[in-house]
């Protein structure tokens, strides 16, 4: 069968789902600032709190929007930029927010999860040509380097307070994989290479960190970057530090790997061999994590011996699937890639798309069905969009300055 890659029909189909899921989050503004949570029929939640990561997100989304040539999306990324600049912005300490309350109250914590993104939004916003992008921009790059990078560790730490005075000891590979998101980025937009060079820090202690065991990724660390592996042992589905592997991360990191090296190699700079981890944490994540328990879907957590713990489907795994699948196949051309690129969009849209109300459906249990254990409603874009733009673009540059420059399929 030829491969779905080749066919104008499904990078048509694709660019349908891209639109249909950008007209589900039209409705997605916060009266007050910032983006807020969507319920399943892509109306906003605003009893919800407001988050700095889904607001970033939403901007970044509907700025790939706008430079797709999509009439309506560039007036919502600079609504949703205007509450990064506005009430998520601690103007008096730096930084952001992690969230406000519906009456205004803040999170004390200041992430470098949360922060990633606005690097990421900032850098997708000045792509775009949205209105104050660049200025956001230079913000997000200083407080990134100046209070999340650890240049003797050659990675981010992960929590202050509000104040930035205390730093909380645990250091987590979540934000430091979308640090290397908002890296690449970075890189393409500001045309500084010393991003490439933080990402593969990040990168390379990853690989080491995997190829230790059996290419599964510890999450949790200390202040002395020692892996905690029974972190969250009594809260094994905690909504951001679950226990244990994290399949859609193994899934998520061999993407970022991927795209790492083209953006390495495009310059010429040296590394390692990237292919042979991205293969590895590729296939791990797929023994382990896909149709291993009676139902087609990925578990979300295993153990360390590869047993499913949360055994719900969350969307966005499928999405970073697809992306692993598609970046594996520009790279290598290998069949294999294309048969799973087209065995997961099969299931996704049995399963996840909602061909009635729209967008994704964002957590199934363990029989496919819908359910909302870990978040109510539809909240996120991101993922699903992602997952239907990756395919249709080269490895680099990243997604916002590849649209930018017209390489879209």
């Amino acid at each position: 069968m030829q491969p779905w890659y080749d066919l104008a029909s499904h990078r048509a189909w694709l660019q349908d789902q891209t639109t249909d899921l950008l007209r589900f989050g039209r409705h997605v503004i916060h009266p007050d600032g910032g983006a807020a949570v969507l319920d399943d029929e892509g109306q906003p939640l605003l009893d919800q709190p407001t988050h700095t990561w889904i607001t970033c997100r939403m901007v970044h989304v509907f700025s790939l929007g706008t430079l797709i040539g999509l009439p309506g999306y560039a007036p919502l990324a600079e609504q949703a930029l205007a509450g990064l600049t506005g009430r998520l912005r601690d103007t008096s300490n730096g930084g952001w927010y992690s969230s406000l309350t519906p009456h205004g109250t803040f999170d004390e914590e200041k992430s470098a999860y949360a922060h990633s993104f606005v690097l990421l939004a900032a850098t997708s916003a000045t792509r775009a040509g949205i209105p104050g992008g660049r200025e956001l921009l230079d913000d997000a790059i200083e407080v990134f380097l100046g209070k999340f990078w650890d240049e003797d560790a050659g990675k981010l730490v992960d929590t202050w307070n509000t104040a930035f005075t205390e730093l909380d000891p645990y250091r987590g590979i979540n934000a430091n994989m979308h640090g290397v998101e908002a890296m690449l980025a970075a890189a393409d937009v500001t045309g500084d290479p010393a991003w490439l060079d933080r990402a593969l820090s990040i990168v390379d202690f990853v690989v080491d960190q995997a190829s230790e065991r059996d290419w599964q990724i510890p999450e949790h660390y200390n202040d002395a970057w020692e892996p905690i592996l029974e972190y969250n042992d009594d809260r094994r589905d905690d909504q951001f530090k679950p226990y244990g592997v994290t399949i859609g991360h193994s899934l998520e990191w061999a993407r970022l790997i991927l795209h790492l090296e083209a953006a390495l190699d495009a310059l010429g700079k040296e590394h390692r061999d990237l292919l042979t981890p991205a293969r590895e944490l590729f296939a791990a994540a797929v023994a382990k994590g896909w149709d291993v328990d009676g139902a087609q879907g990925f578990v979300y957590t295993t153990d360390w011996d590869g047993v499913p713990v949360v055994r719900g489907r969350m969307h966005w795994v499928a999405a970073e699937a697809v992306g692993a699948a598609a970046a594996l196949w520009t790279r290598t051309k290998e069949q294999q890639f294309a048969d799973l690129y087209a065995t997961w969009w099969d299931y996704i849209d049995a399963y996840l798309i909602d061909h009635q109300k729209g967008s994704w459906f964002h957590e199934l249990d363990v029989e496919n069905r819908p359910t909302a254990i870990v978040w109510p409603g539809k909240p996120d874009l991101y993922h699903a969009v992602q997952a239907t733009l990756i395919p249709r673009l080269p490895l680099a540059p990243s997604l916002a300055s590849a649209l930018a420059e017209g390489l879209l399929k």
